[in-house]
């Protein structure tokens, strides 16, 4: 169904306010068409007519598509449903509102029903609740307090009746401890009372031990009638309010029967019958018990009798709104667990986060995602298969005709073509594979609507899943081409959290004009450079360009005039086709004409003349040494002047995320989102074509210590280990001096550790002293685009101490951590210090305290992931669900 355009409504209202409440019973009389009061559901004919008043009868809407419903006459997809009632034999408590019924009762007198305050009391409390603008908090503050007031008074102030505390016994039941002595001085009507009993005792020695626990059962009856006798003026301290709710509302006395539409009955072809929603079914067991609670009445049964069927109605009333009640009896507990709303409204399956936060949708594709550089950041390849699928309902109008008829004659088949086509006056659909196209197409009419393929230039939603944050989903224009993946330039990897080891993705084509141009600007790629967040640019440039670009912009880096025609002409791509790029000047000229990288990198902020973008930047780089600014010894102190890169190279400060001193960022805040997307896009055609002449790879030869780093790092290992040893044997000898706050023992663990992290930090320093600056390691660490100095340290020298819960591997062997060492033994080796790298190769002990501090990592992943997801559920669904809603209109607007 094709969404209307909005239109402002004729009469202008405006909503005052929206009330939570309780349904009365005469306000569900109104509500509700028709009483149900037949237990059975079909009339004893063949053709499976529901019952006149019975629980299918289709006053109250419709199930079926061939059978209207009997109050509107509209059909299964037009009629909302209507409301049936009915009414219950006996009261019962509403298994929702039980807990607060309890609650009225113990504030009020269980004879007179009036609340048990004094009229000081009253008045104080009273004016504390005419306080406009009451919090929430506050309102249960004071409920609290008048409760606590109510249930120490133990007399009535109105009646003088006594009142002792109310409790929940077993399921659903009340009980009202009446003569129940816990104070030391016993209260005179209370010690009457059980003096009454003394010949019964002197003649039946059984009684005594069952005399204190004489009490008054509150049945939902006797509730019911002490909440009518409530004075009106008492309501208000209840913290309720009378117009949305009274205490008797809690009680329930008659049930709305739900509309069809919400328990359809599902006709069987293979057995003979229906099957029955577990709500249909519920309440035909209601009616059930209804007509056998008023049979035993009229026959004058016995009142055990009676009050077994009462019990048991409460129960199907209870299973009826919340399925999962704990503390059923055996001999009352229902054989097939059924689905009751409370189930339909809760948990990952129920209306809010299966249905409403998260659905499934049409007009959607799924598929593996790959990169693809070539293409630009807002936009997404589309394979051709995914096209054919998909359609947008476009109208035929004067300007697009001509191409209408063009899509009609190519079919479902053919791409880009169209598979329905629906005419605007009798609203017929027609399927396009069949039937005469070139005469369907010369009957094309303006206002007629073509199901199109998806084209070329379509605004499509694109998200991964988890959609953790907004920028999850985003709107990119579609490429169709060809092969089975959606392919998107890697700089948008960031925000989606997406890499290409067979990640999946959505796709979701809006269906109206408004949803196309609303996606573009709100949800548009271009839109969404900078994360809500803290405004730091999260879509920029990461790995493989990172790289390509310090590459190209260190000191040595010089092309001919070939190189760098053909390293630029790269740019020359999609809509940047047509640009005349201007050559900067040769750097040298003599003795041959020599270009450097950073002149080619110029090209991609300016490629010519007529571009009028001037970005300036002066910035410190990753390695800056922190003198002499623009003469900085690691070429690492980056200036941009008028879109020229005079020195220093680029790395993940100036051109990656999650920096406001990134190039990007300054072209989106003085430039526009068009030019940042712009110059992205040719960073990203540029690098990869620069890295793929250059050559960049890594090879066992580039994590191959050399004797001399050998020899530095045998030397720090035996000077730690020597250290190590003589704290092991001030501890044993008595002379350790201890930390503040630490025993000896914790003393010689924090000394050990700190002495041996320190010898990896300097086998660190040790092994990026020997590299050479051509190592493809070192090169991706110094640049920021994958990996750190402590990854390289470890491959190259030493892994390092393997720390498990902040500290050194515990024992677990009987005073060890392994067997391979001995009992109570504080050696590095024994504690999981792993002295050898990934190049030598992990000996067993050691490789197994590397994997314990690797399963650490992964149970915490997987741990936190499951508490923010539960966090973020938490705050957004709330539980419960309102009985009733008002909306009171105002005409002023």
């Amino acid at each position: 169904m094709v969404k209307e355009q909005f239109r402002e409504t004729d009469v202008a209202k405006k909503i005052s306010h929206i009330c939570f409440g309780m349904k009365s019973a005469e306000q569900m009389r109104q509500q509700a068409h028709i009483q149900v009061v037949s237990k059975n559901l079909y009339s004893q004919d063949t053709k499976r007519t529901p019952l006149p008043y019975g629980v299918l009868d289709h006053r109250m809407g419709t199930s079926e598509k061939d059978r209207p419903c009997l109050t509107c006459g509209k059909n299964l997809a037009d009629c909302l449903g209507h409301y049936g009632y009915l009414d219950l034999e006996l009261p019962c408590f509403h298994v929702g509102y039980f807990k607060a019924v309890i609650g009225i009762l113990q504030m009020i007198c269980k004879t007179c029903s009036s609340i048990m305050l004094t009229k000081e009391d009253k008045q104080q409390f009273m004016d504390f609740l005419k306080r406009p603008n009451l919090a929430y908090l506050q309102k249960r503050g004071l409920k609290k307090k008048i409760s606590d007031k109510c249930r120490k008074r133990t007399t009535c102030l109105n009646c003088g009746a006594f009142n002792g505390p109310v409790k929940k016994c077993g399921l659903l039941k009340i009980i009202h401890e009446k003569y129940k002595t816990t104070k030391k001085v016993v209260d005179s009507f209370v010690s009457d009372f059980l003096q009454s009993f003394d010949i019964a005792i002197e003649h039946n020695k059984l009684m005594e031990p069952l005399l204190p626990r004489a009490q008054e059962n509150l049945n939902p009856l006797v509730v019911l009638n002490l909440f009518r006798r409530i004075p009106a003026e008492d309501i208000p301290l209840l913290l309720m309010n009378p117009e949305a709710g009274k205490p008797a509302d809690l009680i329930i006395t008659r049930l709305l029967v739900p509309p069809l539409c919400i328990r359809p009955s599902v006709v069987s072809d293979l057995k003979s019958g229906t099957n029955e929603d577990d709500l249909t079914m519920k309440l035909t067991e209601i009616i059930f018990l209804n007509d056998v609670i008023k049979k035993h009445r009229m026959t004058g049964a016995k009142t055990q009798m009676i009050m077994e069927d009462w019990d048991f109605l409460q129960l199907q009333c209870a299973l009826y709104i919340n399925s999962e009640l704990s503390g059923i009896p055996l001999n009352m507990a229902p054989k097939k667990w059924t689905r009751g709303f409370v189930q339909r409204l809760k948990g990952k399956q129920g209306r809010f986060r299966g249905n409403l936060s998260g659905k499934r949708v049409d007009f959607s594709g799924r598929t593996v995602i790959s990169p693809d550089p070539n293409l630009r950041i807002d936009e997404v390849a589309v394979p051709v298969h995914v096209a054919k699928i998909l359609t947008y309902p476009e109208k035929v109008n004067k300007a697009n005709l001509e191409l209408m008829r063009k899509l009609v004659r190519n079919g479902p088949d053919v791409h880009p073509g169209a598979n329905f086509i629906q005419n605007r006056h009798t609203q017929m659909k027609r399927f396009l594979k069949y039937g005469n196209r070139e005469k369907i197409a010369q009957e094309l009419r303006f206002g007629d609507v073509v199901e199109r393929h998806l084209i070329d230039g379509d605004i499509v939603l694109f998200n991964r899943q988890p959609s953790l944050h907004k920028l999850s989903i985003m709107a990119h224009i579609a490429k169709v081409k060809p092969h089975r993946t959606f392919r998107f330039n890697e700089c948008v990897c960031t925000p989606y959290n997406a890499d290409f080891d067979g990640d999946e993705m959505n796709l979701h084509l809006p269906q109206t004009e408004e949803a196309k141009a609303e996606a573009l600007v709100l949800m548009g790629t271009k839109a969404n450079l900078v994360t809500p967040r803290n405004g730091e640019p999260l879509i920029a440039a990461i790995q493989d360009f990172l790289t390509g670009a310090y590459l190209l912009t260190l000191k040595d880096t010089f092309f001919d005039r070939s190189k760098a025609c053909q390293i630029v002409a790269s740019i020359l791509v999609g809509k940047d086709e047509k640009i005349r790029i201007s050559l900067p000047r040769p750097a040298i000229i003599k003795p041959i004409t020599l270009w450097t990288g950073k002149q080619i990198f110029s090209v991609i902020l300016k490629p010519s003349k007529d571009c009028p973008v001037d970005a300036n930047l002066r910035t410190k780089g990753k390695q800056y040494c922190g003198k002499g600014e623009d003469l900085c010894h690691n070429d690492s102190f980056v200036v941009i002047h008028n879109s020229e890169l005079m020195c220093g190279s680029m790395d993940k400060g100036t051109l990656g995320s999650g920096s406001k001193n990134n190039i990007f960022y300054i072209l989106l805040r003085d430039w526009g989102q068009l030019e940042a997307a712009n110059a992205m896009s040719r960073l990203a055609r540029l690098a990869p074509v620069y890295l793929s002449n250059r050559g960049f790879s890594i090879g066992i030869g580039d994590v191959t210590p050399g004797t001399g780093l050998l020899k530095a790092k045998q030397d720090l290992l035996d000077d730690g280990y020597k250290k190590c040893d003589e704290y092991i044997e001030a501890l044993q000898t008595g002379k350790l001096q201890q930390q503040p706050g630490c025993t000896a023992e914790e003393t010689l663990e924090a000394l050990i550790l700190r002495e041996l992290s320190v010898i990896r930090d300097r086998a660190g320093s040790a092994c990026l002293r020997e590299l050479d600056k051509s190592n493809s390691p070192l090169i991706m660490a110094l640049c920021g685009s994958k990996g750190s100095f402590i990854n390289i340290s470890q491959m190259i020298a030493c892994v390092g101490q393997q720390a498990i819960s902040g500290s050194r591997v515990p024992d677990g062997f009987e005073n060890r951590s392994l067997p391979h060492f001995e009992k109570h033994s504080k050696l590095p080796a024994a504690k999981g210090f792993v002295a050898d790298s990934f190049y030598s190769g992990l000996t067993p002990t050691e490789f197994f305290f590397h994997t314990m501090a690797g399963r650490e990592g992964l149970v915490d992943t997987a741990v936190k992931t499951a508490e923010t997801g539960y966090m973020q559920v938490m705050l957004i669904v709330s539980p419960h669900l309102p009985s009733k809603v008002y909306a009171c209109h105002s005409p002023d607007y």
